[in-house]
């Protein structure tokens, strides 16, 4: 069986974040097995081959501000699907206590 890429492995992770969860892109890195990919999440992310089945617009960065360069409508396409998870967005942040995917956390991510 062949072995996933880091691609692959990154939307595994992002496939799993439940609605009205964010995980942030160390986060998303550390489990999709290697913490230093977080560069590398935003890279796979900007070219999700499947918007629909790979949730991307739920990866924000580690304070919780969503992406200036959201791939698939800009920051204002992200925000407007977060909140339509139930997500608040507060000047394009999210409150990563209230809503950060408590998986993986402990490790430090």
């Amino acid at each position: 069986m062949k072995e996933k890429n880091a691609y692959e492995k990154i939307y595994d992770v992002v496939r799993q974040i439940p609605k009205g969860y964010v995980a942030s892109y160390g986060q998303v890195a550390y489990l999709a097995g290697n913490a230093r990919w977080a560069r590398v999440v935003g890279y796979a992310l900007h070219v999700n081959p499947d918007p629909e089945g790979i949730p991307c617009y739920r990866v924000v960065t580690k304070d919780g501000r969503v992406s200036p360069s959201f791939a698939f409508g800009g920051s204002n396409r992200q925000i407007e699907l977060l909140e339509n998870d139930g997500i608040k967005v507060v000047d394009g942040y999210v409150d990563m206590e209230q809503f950060q995917w408590p998986v993986g956390i402990d490790e430090g991510v």
